[in-house]
């Protein structure tokens, strides 16, 4: 037993010199202050994102008051707070700048002077604050008539039960190999098709992401029916949608065949009731496209 202690105490006397050693052998990484990272950090945002309403739409896909509307919230309802070095509006600058630019770890890392590691752990914990603000920005449709419906004579009361517009998008995903295949659609890359509902007021009712880009839109809005927590038409209602859709009870396409979208008509007068149809079908309907572009730019 001597004999093993000694021989162990030798051992760990030699580890311990060769690791001395090896430490005086490496060079030493010295780091700057940190509040001079921090205020390079800051300036990048004050310069290249918050400089004005442009900058920042184009870095973030928000206006100033917009985003910084949003910290706000996060911190009212405590969804995010500051870190010591790392404040809810860098937190969330980061998140939107990856989410509206499609960007890698990397890159963003790289912009907003930040480790690795750091990038990922805070774009998680936004992910999750922005889910929890769904059911205040996603709500069931009003059964009451549309102001934009009710009282003009174009669409009342043709379409006085009419509670929004639906329409599909396709959004870049990044999926694995063994089902790359089933995301590719019309693009040349990965997407999901994603279809959103939306009222006459631009506002948000439904939402259903996730579903791969080579799906038809008809099986998209099948697969929403058939959720247990998916989309529901209440009774006498409907919804205006393409003609990708399909006829069925609480969707309402136009006339396949008769000219649809609005820059189709130019000084060309309706010449039948089908015509007619679309025309005001079409007026509505452009609802949902000015929301997916409010949402996309």
């Amino acid at each position: 037993m001597v004999r093993g202690a000694a021989v162990f105490v030798a051992l760990a006397t030699m580890a311990v010199i060769v690791w001395a050693v090896i430490r005086k052998r490496r060079p030493r990484i010295t780091y700057g202050p940190v509040h001079e990272r921090d205020r390079v950090r800051f300036d990048y945002l004050n310069q290249r994102i918050w400089q004005s309403d442009v900058l920042c739409k184009n870095m973030l896909r928000f206006e100033r008051a917009a985003f910084f509307n949003l910290c706000r919230i996060m911190r009212d309802r405590k969804l995010l707070e500051d870190s010591p070095h790392l404040t809810v509006e860098q937190q969330l600058a980061m998140f939107l700048h990856t989410i509206g630019h499609n960007l890698r770890n990397r890159v963003v890392s790289a912009n907003f002077c930040r480790s690795y590691g750091t990038t990922s752990i805070y774009f998680r914990k936004v992910l999750h604050a922005i889910g929890e603000l769904h059911n205040d920005y996603i709500r069931p449709p009003s059964l009451e008539t549309p102001t934009k419906i009710a009282g003009n004579h174009r669409f009342d009361p043709y379409f006085k039960d009419c509670i929004g517009a639906i329409d599909g998008t396709h959004v870049r995903a990044g999926v694995t190999k063994d089902v790359e295949h089933s995301f590719h659609g019309r693009k040349a890359f990965t997407t999901q098709n994603v279809m959103a509902a939306v009222d006459f007021d631009l506002r948000f009712t439904y939402v259903l992401a996730g579903r791969e880009g080579s799906a038809h839109d008809a099986t998209v809005l099948a697969d929403a029916l058939t959720r247990e927590r998916g989309l529901q038409v209440p009774p006498g209602k409907f919804y205006l949608v393409d003609a990708g859709y399909g006829a069925k009870p609480g969707f309402l396409p136009p006339f396949r065949g008769v000219r649809y979208h609005l820059n189709e008509w130019g000084n060309n007068p309706v010449q039948n009731d089908k015509e007619l149809f679309n025309l005001r079908h079409s007026s509505l309907w452009v609802t949902v496209e000015l929301a997916s572009l409010a949402l996309y730019g």
